[in-house]
């Protein structure tokens, strides 16, 4: 079925939820782009040409989860690139803040970092209508750079143990500048702030159950880390 014969749930009709959806595929496809950038740019420090060709493959796979965001964006009748543009300040901010020094920080920061934000957004979406539930879902499904990632750091540490514990640090950094950056993008739209604690048809989150909410992020991440051989 083409985008444009994609029938809008009746949820969609509300100008209030059609813009907080709106601002929510736009974070997600900027997240996305910004993801393809990354691996693309984190590939030139692979020490190796299999990984190098790993890391283009998944980031091509990033790339293809942004053109059904932007198709539908488009069918809500907005601009796509315009509703991406709030968001550039706050996810550069992150990425500049959390440049990695070497291979292995930009292994752990692509496996923390964007699982967190995967998370992120899997939390959200299930306050969501189905139609958009289900395209967000499938744009953070995790693809291979997980298995890869933790393989590679395991066999790093195995290696070098000292190596273990500045990564962990840089685990924990991670972190912390990224949920920083997913309250203010919460905080600084008004639809998806009042979203969050309105949602589609039913009770939104109250103080105490966003702050629930990010008690699950932090330990999933802690989790991730446990994972990849490292201290949360």
């Amino acid at each position: 079925m083409a985008e444009s014969d994609v029938e809008l749930s009746a949820a969609l009709t509300d100008p209030a939820y059609r813009e907080a959806v709106v601002d929510l595929l736009a974070v997600v496809a900027y997240g996305e782009l910004s993801a393809f950038e990354r691996l693309v740019e984190d590939a030139t420090l692979a020490p190796s040409l299999a990984d190098k060709l790993a890391l283009a493959q998944m980031a091509g796979a990033e790339l293809a989860k942004v053109q059904p965001l932007v198709d539908r964006i488009a069918l809500l009748g907005t601009d796509p690139f315009v509703a991406m543009a709030p968001f550039h300040e706050a996810l550069d901010e992150f990425h500049a803040h959390t440049a990695p020094a070497d291979w292995y920080e930009g292994l752990v920061k692509a496996y923390v970092g964007d699982s967190l934000a995967r998370d992120f957004y899997r939390e959200i979406a299930a306050y969501l209508d189905p139609d958009t539930r289900d395209l967000v879902v499938s744009s953070v499904e995790e693809g291979l750079h997980s298995e890869f990632a933790i393989e590679r750091i395991r066999e790093a540490i195995a290696a070098d143990a000292p190596l273990g514990g500045r990564l962990a640090l840089w685990g924990r950094r991670i972190m912390g500048e990224a949920l920083i950056q997913a309250q203010r993008v919460a905080a600084d739209r008004d639809a998806l702030t009042a979203f969050l604690v309105g949602g589609v048809d039913r009770p939104g989150m109250d103080l105490a159950a966003l702050g629930r909410m990010f008690t699950r992020l932090t330990e999933l991440h802690s989790d991730r880390m446990a994972e990849l051989g490292l201290d949360a």
